[in-house]
């Protein structure tokens, strides 16, 4: 040991020991941040299902792959971060002596292989991130870069550390080698020898290398405690405490149901609240502690806002900035939240004593859409701003931001940490309703409709029978007690039931069921709304009152029915998911199952064949609340498939990454008046394919696609014969005779009288 190591290794002691000071101390104020937020005891258990989640999560990588090649390059960015965290314990030995290694395992040819090739994999990997990071810059992309928005800075600093730190690591072991200081086998370090051409016989030059690697190591933790809000860096620490407290233990996204409305950790009885019930997020404070834990972790990724409709559609909704501006906000009013500082104190910036709301301009790069930089540091203004406010107002969310969001969950099923943004805007839209009375005028006329009619509309109880006129069978109906011979209770829904469009599409289950030979009845008039509109509103009084009113029709139809008995068949998804996922949150259990699902049971067992080949071009629509929400991928591709004849393409946004038609989050009722229409984009993507038929399975998708492909056609810019079509009305096309209009192809499709579907096609040729 020379002097040169002397002063490297003490200089890097020294450093240790400012670092782990300044580290300590952060992490303390983030926890008593954190800890300012609201109970959630739902976030416990079981122990072991979370713990099995967060290994299959964490070291599968089963969120980022969804990214693949992105997704591949941060697992081993990930594994250097935590499998490598003992090179740096061995280069304060080697910065002291070039010779040392680890004790044990320093020599062993395993831990060398790993760290060889593992070095190599975070550098490719880094390097890999850094050209994606310059390839979605906003400088290349402009708004559609899903970096817009994000601290280019911070993502700078935070890749050049894993650069230079692999490279260490590397070039370390190189110069060991190099020097002839090495003792591992050789096969161990295939990398390092290669590269080892390029250093000199020089130990000095391993601890040269040693120091710059912790300097750079405890540099960064130094930045970082100085900065609670660089989320690209803590995520590394948070993330998995994020992932381990997931709404749902077993893994699955933060989709499908609502959470009840709580208040103090427990939920609100809305028959008789507590006079001091908090409803909904007024106030940041209100958030739950999970909730200040999901902005704490975000990476500024852009993955939730590169499939945001919203966002991609010129809309002001950015998931990834609603967390942010959350975020920051929250670490901004922190010295008020753990009471270091309290308003009119005159220690926040600014403050001089009083409070003052004199919001900033957003910069250019910001611009109107972002919530942040309109009020910045701590002060009273900080302390006091809204939660939901206009510019003017200093809001920390723009009431445009919050009233844009469709639900659909795109942003919670791609983001790699899993933060619930959904569940956060729903709640911000629950205070704003409850409390506020602030929401868009048109969605009033709805609400309105629900509590005085049961359904959306404002028609009367008697219009939900009209659908049954048409059809050649009698459909029974339950008034009490269902039948004991009756196998489904069909919930028709709002729509299916009032909406012309719709009505065709529970006529044709309707047909399909009694073909099959299935027992269903209907309530008819004593149908009420779901609810869903209502709650994704943000008026959970309202849903409340429809679910219980609901919960006791049904558990009256269905008394004396063992579980396994209580089958539902619903045509709507947003109905399906209320009364799937959400009653049981009344005291409402049944087995719910949608159209598609029922439909392709009956065909896979030989009780529904389709027989005539229908010969048109199909694409799918997948609906939200079916698909990301509930999972059902799988049953309306399989009804299509087994229709001979029919050509099916997949849009590129498919699946999983599906794009919202535009009607959920009770956008359905609300004027869609930034940026251009959704239902608009989604049916362009679908027309590049030139379909005949643009299939889906909800009622909303039908009204959205039908209203785009109509003006489209208006305009010229779709063919006339192109129509939008429910999975089971194709199916029963395909169930009948040879000749029936609806199954040809071509232009003429629907008009030309001697083109009877069906007839002419080599397809139907026996």
């Amino acid at each position: 040991m020379g002097p040169l190591q002397i002063v490297l290794g003490t200089l890097c002691v020294l450093l240790l020991v400012v670092a782990t000071a300044m580290a300590t101390l952060a992490v303390r104020k983030m926890l008593a941040v954190i800890k300012t937020g609201q109970p959630d005891s739902s976030r416990s258990g079981p122990v072991g299902t979370r713990l099995k989640t967060l290994a299959v999560e964490s070291l599968g990588h089963t969120r980022m792959l969804k990214w693949s090649a992105i997704g591949a390059a941060h697992w081993f960015v990930m594994v250097g971060f935590y499998g490598l965290f003992l090179t740096l314990v061995e280069a304060f030995g080697e910065v002291f002596h070039p010779e040392f290694h680890l004790p044990l395992i320093g020599n062993w040819g395993v831990w060398n292989l790993f760290v060889d090739l593992i070095g190599l994999g975070t550098v490719l990997g880094i390097v890999y991130l850094i050209i994606r990071r310059q390839q979605d810059h906003p400088r290349r992309t402009g708004r559609n870069g899903r970096f817009t928005g994000s601290n280019q800075g911070r993502g700078y600093f935070v890749e050049a550390v894993v650069l230079v730190i692999g490279l260490c690591i590397l070039s370390i072991r190189a110069a060991k080698i190099a020097s002839g200081i090495d003792d591992a086998p050789s096969w161990s370090h295939p990398v390092s020898t290669a590269l080892s051409n390029l250093f000199p016989d020089n130990a000095d030059l391993v601890s040269v290398i040693a120091f710059v690697k912790i300097v750079v190591s405890l540099a960064w933790l130094i930045v970082i405690s100085r900065t609670l809000t660089m989320g690209v860096a803590w995520h590394r620490f948070s993330a998995f405490f994020n992932i381990y407290f997931k709404r749902e233990a077993a893994g699955a996204p933060a989709l499908g149901p609502l959470q009840p409305m709580t208040s103090g950790g427990k939920p609100i009885d809305f028959e008789d609240p507590d006079e001091d019930a908090v409803f909904g997020r007024g106030k940041i404070e209100d958030f739950t502690w999970k909730g200040m834990l999901d902005f704490t972790t975000c990476t500024e990724c852009g993955r939730c806002q590169s499939q945001c409709p919203a966002w991609n559609t010129g809309k002001p909704l950015s998931p990834k900035m609603v967390v942010m501006d959350l975020r920051d906000h929250l670490y901004a009013k922190a010295p008020y939240l753990v009471g270091a500082r309290t308003v009119g104190d005159g220690k926040g910036e600014d403050a001089g004593g009083e409070s003052t709301m004199q919001p900033e301009q957003p910069s250019a790069e910001q611009t109107w859409y972002s919530g942040f930089s309109r009020i910045q540091g701590t002060n009273d203004a900080q302390a006091e701003r809204p939660l939901v406010g206009t510019l003017e107002e200093g809001g920390v969310i723009d009431p445009d931001v919050l009233w844009s969001c469709t639900s659909c969950g795109a942003c919670v099923e791609q983001c790699p940490v899993d933060i619930e943004h959904v569940d956060h805007i729903m709640d911000m839209r629950r205070f704003q309703v409850l409390i506020e009375s602030n929401f868009p005028s048109e969605a009033g006329v709805m609400l309105r409709n629900l509590e005085n009619r049961g359904n959306p509309w404002g028609v009367g109880g008697s219009a939900r029978e009209d659908w049954m006129k048409d059809l050649d069978f009698p459909v029974r109906k339950v008034e009490g007690e269902i039948d004991d011979d009756v196998e489904y209770l069909f919930w028709v829904g709002c729509a299916g039931a009032i909406d012309d469009r719709a009505k065709k599409v529970t006529k044709a289950v309707a047909e399909l069921l009694h073909m099959a030979g299935v027992e269903f009845a209907v309530l008819g008039s004593g149908e009420t709304c779901s609810g869903d509109p209502a709650r994704r509103m943000g008026n959970e009084f309202v849903f409340q009152q429809l679910a219980m009113e609901n919960v006791e029709t049904l558990n009256t139809v269905f008394e004396g029915r063992e579980p396994g008995r209580r089958k539902i068949v619903a045509t709507c998804p947003h109905c399906f998911n209320s009364l799937n996922r959400e009653y049981p949150q009344v005291g409402g259990d049944y087995d719910v199952v949608h159209h598609t699902q029922l439909l392709g049971q009956l065909i896979e067992e030989g009780r529904l064949t389709p027989v005539t080949p229908i010969d048109r071009k199909v694409t799918y629509h997948d609906p939200c609340f079916l698909g990301r929400h509930n999972k059902v991928y799988t049953p309306p591709r399989e009804i299509l498939d087994s229709v001979k004849g029919l050509r099916t393409q997949e849009m590129h946004r498919c699946k999983d990454r599906g794009f919202c038609c535009g009607a959920g989050g009770a956008r359905m009722w609300m004027e869609e008046k930034i940026g251009s229409r959704i239902n608009v984009n989604r049916t362009e993507e679908a027309l590049e394919l030139n379909p005949d038929v643009i299939s889906t399975a909800c009622p909303f998708c039908i009204t959205m696609l039908s209203d785009a492909v109509t003006s489209k056609q208006q305009k010229g810019e779709a063919s006339e014969h192109v129509e939008v079509l429910d999975v089971s009305q194709i199916l029963l096309r395909s169930m009948a005779g040879v000749g029936t209009p609806g199954t040809g192809s071509g232009p003429g499709v629907g008009t030309e009288p001697d083109d009877p579907a069906g007839a002419g096609s080599p397809l139907t040729e026996h």
